[in-house]
């Protein structure tokens, strides 16, 4: 009687498929995962709700920071030390700092004219820039274009270099780290970083670097984004929509509160020393630009948004190219996360509860992204698209732009 009592019921169903051990998983599977699985689904979808409703409010914030920053802030030539830097007549061009301009390539072959032209035209003495041309292209007659546009420019009396590698290891933080290695680099103090689609106006540097000589805490001077191709079809529209937010809304509201925002690869100026002292270009991610920052702003250094800098630049106008680029935006910050999370949880400077914030939101957008995923193999209802656009939501929270709203 006693054997009888702790005998284990199981289900028929498992009994008459013992053969089968495939069929008894999936069995077992629907056995349990109602009362196991659906509770801790059910926990997820709350504490998501409570973290929407967070995201919500630091929207409002954001919202209110912007409009007090437009009416009463200060620019930023009033916030910091900024003078601007002219030639003297006994020591000529001396006073002027020396400057690297980096214009990573890769295949332009449509572009890369725009951006030599706009980087040669700076207004900067001509003793005291170097243009650093980074071609990893593949194709030998773009390779031979761009070198051949670079010997015209210094024909000209434009102090350019063409370099190239023998491989593309690390491919754009490769690129730029080894730009920095050349001995006529060590003597720079700055560096300005242009994309091939990107164009400087003349006055770029004489506008940017002042915040950098009178303001040695200041690591970056990052420009804005102006898109020349914004109105040729609907996708660059709303490309041009969302990154007009980015700039206008994020970048500002992080540079007027002095908290953390991201480097956006390009159209910014950085002090050589920041980026040593951070630890140099990495290609340990897709991101390399943020991953720098996150690491430079750990070490205490400052960054200062100009949204009245512009640079002209190109929208992707393919879904294939749009597609790409999302990609790696989507993709970097996630592995970026899974590589510094210990690093940022050790770091003395960053408080507390930013520490959690943002932790617990890059969390969630993992706990989202799975849960995404399952509903796509599994659901029936489609919730997977509104699931992932959470997840995006959360990553840009947790990692583009931390701290802004503590």
């Amino acid at each position: 009687m006693a054997q009888d009592s702790q005998r284990i019921v199981i289900p028929e169903a498992l009994q008459l498929s013992r053969d089968d051990i495939g069929v008894q998983f999936a069995l077992m599977w629907e056995f349990i995962k109602a009362p196991l699985i659906v509770p801790l689904l059910q926990l997820g979808v709350v504490i998501c709700l409570i973290m929407s409703l967070m995201l919500f409010c630091e929207r409002v914030y954001m919202g209110i920071v912007i409009v007090l920053v437009k009416l009463f802030w200060k620019k930023p030539e009033e916030r910091y030390n900024w003078e601007a830097l002219e030639e003297d007549m006994e020591s000529g061009s001396s006073n002027f700092p020396a400057v690297l301009i980096q214009i990573p390539m890769f295949n332009e072959r449509e572009v890369y004219k725009l951006s030599i032209g706009a980087a040669s035209n700076l207004s900067w003495p001509a003793d005291r820039l170097v243009i650093q041309v980074l071609d990893d292209s593949t194709d030998p007659e773009i390779k031979q274009m761009v070198e051949l546009e670079c010997q015209r420019w210094a024909s000209k009396g434009v102090n350019i270099r063409y370099q190239i590698r023998e491989t593309r290891g690390g491919y754009k933080a490769g690129a730029l780290k080894e730009g920095l290695k050349r001995g006529y680099a060590k003597h720079c103090d700055y560096v300005a970083i242009f994309d091939a689609d990107f164009q400087p106006e003349p006055d770029y540097l004489r506008r940017a670097i002042p915040f950098l000589v009178n303001n040695p805490e200041i690591a970056l001077v990052q420009g804005r984004w102006r898109f020349v191709n914004s109105n040729e079809c609907l996708l660059t529209r709303m490309q041009e929509m969302s990154l007009d937010y980015h700039f206008t809304v994020e970048q500002e509201v992080g540079s007027a509160t002095h908290a953390f925002f991201g480097f956006n690869g390009t159209a910014g100026v950085w002090r050589i020393a920041a980026i040593d002292d951070a630890g140099g270009w990495k290609d340990r991610t897709t991101v390399e630009d943020m991953d720098l920052a996150v690491r430079a702003s750990l070490r205490g250094w400052k960054f200062v948004y100009l949204g009245d800098l512009q640079v002209k630049s190109e929208l992707p106008s393919t879904f294939k190219a749009f597609r790409f680029q999302q990609h790696r935006w989507s993709c970097g910050p996630a592995n970026l996360f899974r590589k510094m999370v210990m690093e940022i949880v050790r770091n003395q400077k960053v408080r507390f509860w930013k520490k959690v914030l943002n932790k617990t939101e890059l969390g969630f957008a993992l706990f989202l992204f799975v849960c995404g995923c399952y509903d796509y193999v599994h659901g029936k209802n489609n919730y997977f698209v509104y699931l992932f656009l959470q997840t995006i939501t959360f990553f840009i929270a947790g990692v583009g732009y931390i701290g802004t709203i503590i």
